[in-house]
């Protein structure tokens, strides 16, 4: 167990690379690929729209410059891509190639046409009519549905994602499809020791995670279920402006939880039944949570019988 009166931002935000010039880049080629332009970048890496000439095809390469990072992130990087790679499923964003150059470690992957789920929900809670501000209940179940259907299958080949948050959920423009991507903090279950620091999304993130015990997939249960609750009300009810430290303290500490509401306090279109099944998926103790994604997809797919016809 770590002590979380010494946890500084750097354990729980990844290191930015906000400062690193992509424009040289643009026109060269990595791999089987030319890059095109940047379209994204976070703290495990840049993003770029490539071009695959063996293919004839747009596709999504992502890179992380050596320099920028000590030998350990840049093991989480080539991680990534490995435990990502061996997941084959509609709803994962698909790894290409995997690669390594002198200045570079970086990975090739399906470029999803569409917003995150964080961009989708955001455009919503924007709507200038308060009766559309929320995803319809429908949507959402179909959505948290496929993500659980895909998790329990990453699970059942021994990988859990430990990140799963809006922002790593794309939503294919054309069919509404969600894909799980960036596996930047997947644990692979068969014997993986390079964890040792807490790595996360505050929100989103299981107690357990938090105070540095051992993960396993009830870990991301807890954060499709703060999604979840996230897609079902207008915004998360959580106190405002709470540093980060005390935030932190409160979710490892506190069994009764961080979320001030229900989701049905929220949003009236909700029956009270839906509390329980978000209740239970972000239950401070793993063992009160969902044993498997598969037991968290029936109970939405009995609500979505018994309320939803």
């Amino acid at each position: 167990m770590i002590d979380l009166i010494s946890l500084l931002y750097y354990k729980v935000i990844m290191p930015s690379i906000d400062d690193f010039n992509s424009d040289p880049l643009i026109g060269k080629r990595l791999g089987t690929c030319t890059i095109l332009k940047e379209l994204a970048r976070g703290g495990m890496g840049i993003v770029f729209i490539a071009y695959q000439q063996t293919l004839k095809r747009q596709i999504a390469l992502k890179l992380i410059p050596k320099s920028y990072f000590k030998s350990e992130v840049t093991e989480r990087f080539q991680r990534e891509a490995e435990a990502a790679a061996i997941l084959s499923h509609p709803n994962i964003v698909p790894i290409y190639e995997i690669g390594e150059t002198e200045e570079f470690l970086f990975f090739t992957m399906q470029l999803v046409k569409g917003d995150s789920l964080s961009r989708v929900l955001e455009k919503i809670q924007s709507h200038f009519l308060l009766s559309r501000r929320i995803l319809p209940i429908k949507a959402t179940i179909r959505i948290i549905l496929q993500l659980l259907d895909a998790l329990d299958y990453a699970h059942n080949e021994e990988i859990i994602h430990r990140d799963i948050k809006p922002d790593n959920i794309l939503m294919e423009k054309h069919t509404k499809r969600p894909l799980i991507s960036d596996f930047g903090l997947a644990k692979v279950l068969r014997g993986d020791n390079l964890d040792f620091v807490v790595r996360g999304t505050p929100a989103y993130m299981a107690p357990e995670q938090i105070l540095g015990l051992k993960v396993d997939g009830r870990a991301d249960i807890y954060g499709v279920g703060v999604v979840l609750f996230e897609m079902l009300v207008p915004e998360l009810p959580l106190l405002e402006n709470e540093a980060i430290e005390s935030f932190l303290k409160r979710k490892a500490y506190d069994k009764k939880g961080v979320f001030l509401k229900n989701p049905s306090d929220l949003n009236p279109n909700l029956h009270r039944e839906m509390d329980e099944i978000v209740s239970r998926s972000i239950s401070y103790d793993p063992e009160d949570r969902y044993p498997t994604c598969r037991d968290f997809l029936r109970s939405l797919e009995k609500y979505q019988e018994n309320y939803l016809k």
